[in-house]
């Protein structure tokens, strides 16, 4: 018997946020459940496992990187308790492909003693782009995400922990590796956003909004640790100060654009 539905997210540039609290506030509201938000986007928020009960269900999700669930968050999602939720995986992908990405969560919480119902990838704006699947989760997206809701609902109650099909391949496929025209690999893990020193205002908000805790809180320019590329800092920094300007950087950013930025790809839900 579920009591409570939970949305738990990854969101840098709250595309995700929009999508699994859609998710999870519809059916919770359908229901007549009680509701609960978790964001471990900060690290403050991920130095304790999320643990959960029989009583529960969840809708989790996390962005795409690489085609994969983020690298650097898969240590903390192993430390998860299910303990026999009901679980609803979700990825957000920026309009070019989820890749093994749904797939990989899917057996993360399978694995971490949860119970997947239903898992869901869904297009937002990509994190490096502007114009890459630029608007979505848009109102056709919107109305995808309450069919899914509708659908996940139905099977509720003759729902007793059986498989469903799901997207991608196992044993998980590795890292999307960017290639140039000559199908060379282009390396951008260790590539770090600038700061423009004249737009900056030293609000500080960039360091208070990195996943990692990278950003120096008294030097925002310097970044001390990893950075992965979620775009948090650039994308929501209100005078624009924050960049990339590495040339491999800047060149997988346009080929992605050049190729995808014409196309709606579609969202793929599996129940």
């Amino acid at each position: 018997m579920i009591k409570k539905i939970w949305g738990v997210y990854f969101s840098g540039t709250d595309t995700t946020k929009k999508t699994v609290c859609r998710i999870s506030k519809g059916i919770s509201e359908e229901l007549g459940l009680e509701y609960e938000e978790y964001d471990f986007t900060l690290p403050k928020n991920r130095q304790q496992p999320l643990v959960f009960t029989a009583e529960d269900m969840v809708v989790l999700g996390l962005p795409v990187i690489a085609g994969r669930v983020p690298n650097l968050m898969l240590k903390f999602l192993d430390t998860m308790e299910g303990n026999n939720a009901i679980a609803v995986p979700v990825v957000l992908f920026g309009n070019r492909n989820f890749d093994d990405a749904l797939i990989e969560l899917k057996l993360i919480m399978k694995k971490t003693g949860f119970s997947p119902i239903a898992a869901g990838a869904f297009v937002g704006e990509h994190s490096f782009s502007k114009t890459l699947g630029k608007g979505r989760p848009d109102e056709q997206d919107l109305k995808e995400m309450d069919e899914f809701k509708d659908a996940i609902i139905k099977k509720l109650p003759d729902f007793k922990g059986e498989d469903f099909f799901c997207e991608g391949c196992d044993p998980i496929r590795p890292y999307y590796t960017p290639r140039d025209r000559n199908g060379n690999g282009i390396d951008i893990r260790k590539v770090k956003p600038k700061t423009d020193a004249e737009k900056c205002i030293k609000c500080g908000l960039c360091a208070s909004l990195c996943p990692m805790g990278s950003i120096s809180t008294e030097d925002f320019s310097t970044i001390n640790g990893i950075c992965m590329k979620c775009c948090a800092c650039i994308k929501k920094c209100p005078e624009g100060a924050k960049y990339f300007d590495d040339e491999g950087y800047l060149y997988h950013k346009s080929e992605l654009e050049a190729m995808y930025e014409n196309e709606r790809h579609p969202n793929a839900l599996f129940v």
